[in-house]
């Protein structure tokens, strides 16, 4: 993990907030991507932003930033609940869009299935009005760098 990393993570869980360590990924400061620690999970928030619509006339989130936004957010749970040297590598992502993202705030959660020295799978899923209504799921695969190897 670069140090940069490793000292915004201890930061981020001592204060228990993740903002210092979103800034740090040029891709979460564009899209908005927020993350509140709620006990033993992590909630992610994508405001509503008008640079983030797809479809204009619906107006609808486009499916790009609502994959991006599940997979980093994959990646970012990973990173801060499984002590990760770094932020894991995506081998494999599959996404099932279930509806349209409305232009409102977006939220995801995701859960670890499994777990080995290398290779970690996650769930993602994402809802707007409430969890028991998805907009999408996901299935990711990531690398994860063993401490001292890159």
């Amino acid at each position: 993990m670069t140090h940069r990393f490793k000292t915004r993570l201890e930061q981020a869980h001592a204060r228990g907030s993740y903002d210092a360590l979103l800034e740090l990924i040029p891709y979460a400061k564009l899209i908005g991507i927020e993350c509140t620690r709620l006990g033993d999970e992590l909630l992610f928030r994508l405001p509503a932003s008008k640079d983030n619509i797809g479809n204009p006339i619906l107006p609808a989130l486009h499916g790009g930033v609502i994959a991006g936004f599940m997979e980093l957010s994959a990646a970012l749970h990973l990173l801060v609940f499984t002590g990760a040297p770094g932020l894991p590598k995506i081998i494999d992502f599959s996404l099932d869009y279930l509806r349209a993202g409305q232009f409102r705030d977006t939220y995801a959660k995701c859960q670890v299935w499994r777990q080995g020295r290398r290779v970690a799978n996650v769930a993602i899923t994402a809802w707007q009005s409430t969890a028991a209504e998805p907009i999408a799921t996901a299935r990711a695969h990531f690398k994860i760098e063993e401490s001292g190897r890159p």
